[in-house]
């Protein structure tokens, strides 16, 4: 059996009852990036600004979002050192969606209450493309009966992380200010308000396709939402798209489960096990272990 949820106490709450209301942080945040985003980039359009965001937003999101704050901070798939670790929590932060301890909430509410026998559409992702951004992007929600929800004292009370999490926006200035000395105004209107957009867009854009009807081997007893697999898309979301697995195995740190599963985050954690800077690397576990999940029948 699968280690439960352990940020959550959910004994007295309801995945159902409640509402999206509008969110004034997130308005400001996301709507400024994408307001900026869209007045500016093609007035300051130049090619080498496209090619920095391409490689600017794959790298962020590759080595600070799906390897650190996904699958190292929130599911702990794998253990490094703390200059490591927080290397990568530093540029998960950089991704600009929100601070670990932000995103630890996020995930672990959301994951709890897709693991319920119903939860609200705004966990489930049943909603048009559309609503669901509009939702994710400038929305919060609000629990009639809230689960209680614990960071485990060792982040908790981690020094770096609560100055992350209290300045995390702050830190696109420093990056703005590099891009700025390197590619001028271009560099920073595509290094930082459509990075940022298209980050956090995609992002929900990915979690919405992969939490509604598809391909995968696995359900989850009792869960009212079931995971699903994105073919195709491994080398675009660094192999976050292989969902069904992940829903189904979220202790293992490979989720591309099968050889043409292409899976980028994982060769990043396997090179750091190779060369002696990850250890206590997770994957899938046994089969007499499995006893929360039904196999899919072809």
């Amino acid at each position: 059996m699968m280690e439960p949820v352990i940020r959550i106490d959910g004994s007295s709450a309801s995945a159902d009852l409640g509402q999206p209301v509008l969110d004034a942080p997130k308005l400001v945040w996301n709507g400024s990036m994408l307001v900026f985003a869209i007045i500016f980039a093609i007035p300051y359009f130049t090619f080498s600004a496209l090619l920095m965001f391409f490689c600017l937003t794959y790298a962020t999101l590759l080595l600070g979002h799906s390897v650190g704050m996904h699958r190292m901070l929130i599911h702990r798939t794998f253990i490094c050192s703390k200059p490591v670790e927080r290397f990568l929590i530093y540029i998960g932060t950089l991704v600009g969606v929100a601070g670990p301890h932000g995103i630890l909430r996020v995930h672990d509410i959301r994951d709890w209450a897709q693991r319920q026998p119903r939860c609200h559409d705004f966990f489930s992702h049943r909603r048009s493309l559309l609503k669901d951004l509009r939702w994710q992007l400038f929305y919060r929600f609000e629990f009639e009966k809230p689960p209680e929800f614990f960071i485990e004292a060792n982040v908790a009370s981690d020094r770096f992380y609560i100055f992350l999490e209290k300045t995390w926006r702050w830190h696109q200035i420093l990056l703005a200010i590099l891009l700025y000395a390197i590619g001028g105004i271009p560099w920073v209107i595509w290094g930082i308000c459509m990075r940022v957009i298209v980050s956090a867009a995609g992002h929900w854009t990915i979690t919405h396709f992969c939490h509604r009807p598809g391909q995968g081997d696995w359900d989850v007893k009792g869960a009212s939402v079931q995971a699903s697999n994105l073919p195709g898309l491994g080398l675009l979301t660094y192999g976050e798209c292989w969902h069904n697995n992940h829903h189904a195995f979220p202790e293992s740190a490979r989720i591309g489960l099968e050889d043409d599963q292409h899976d980028p985050a994982w060769w990043v954690i396997k090179w750091l096990g190779e060369v002696g800077l990850a250890h206590n690397i997770g994957l899938p576990r046994a089969k007499s272990s499995r006893e929360d999940l039904t196999k899919r029948l072809i």
